[in-house]
């Protein structure tokens, strides 16, 4: 998993309440769980035209032009603006797989959904809390100034715009910092005590050596 220290990123707004997993990433995507490819899927049926399907070729696929990710000034976000009750609806992992697999790191909003905040974390995305003035004023300063920026310092846990007149604190679990700027998914966790691991399942053979049977044939 990437490291997640200082991020420096365009903001694009999602003026939407309420944002469910199946908008984020529809049902019918689910059925892949490679872990990756889902950037291009990430918000479908508000994105395109046309219905998704997996294995399509999104490349020739009409986009929706109202769409505020398909706005040219929003190109290369990296910074999810959203309203409250982001990620709600149904628990699938894929939705934190097609934002982060889109471009973003960082997502803003008033409120998540918890299964989805969870998910964010193990899977390299940094939901952000704020107060719903402060969302609101980052809303005004995104859509007033086009390629509108910030900057987030997670060790710092602190939300500031490029001119320095926007600085906002935010909280994150302990845990879930160290492992944001570490890079640790679960895996990753795990990995770091292997030789421990291996150290144990290899003195456990030795007094139960009947576990490492094998059957013939």
């Amino acid at each position: 998993m990437e490291e997640f220290t200082v991020h420096t990123g365009v903001v694009a707004p999602l003026d939407r309440k309420n944002v469910d997993t199946d908008a984020i990433i529809p049902k019918q995507f689910l059925r892949s769980i490679k872990r990756t490819g889902f950037g291009p899927n990430a918000f479908d049926e508000w994105r395109y035209l046309d219905k998704g399907e997996l294995g399509k070729d999104d490349s020739k696929r009409p986009l929706n032009p109202h769409f505020v990710l398909n706005q040219q000034r929003y190109c290369g976000a990296s910074i999810l603006l959203a309203r409250q009750n982001f990620g709600c609806g149904s628990s699938r992992e894929h939705a934190p797989w097609a934002l982060q697999q889109y471009g973003f790191r960082a997502l803003i909003a008033p409120s998540f959904a918890d299964i989805f905040y969870n998910n964010c974390f193990k899977n390299g995305v940094l939901p952000i809390v704020l107060a719903e003035h402060q969302v609101d004023r980052l809303f005004a300063d995104t859509n007033t100034f086009v390629g509108f920026q910030l900057t987030i310092d997670l060790n710092a846990q602190l939300v500031r715009s490029i001119d320095g007149s926007i600085e906002y604190s935010f909280e994150v679990d302990e845990f879930r910092r160290y492992c944001l700027l570490h890079g640790f998914d679960d895996i990753g966790l795990t990995l770091r005590r292997s030789q421990s691991i291996r150290q144990f399942e290899s003195g456990r053979l030795k007094e139960q050596p009947w576990l490492d049977l094998r059957l013939a044939g």
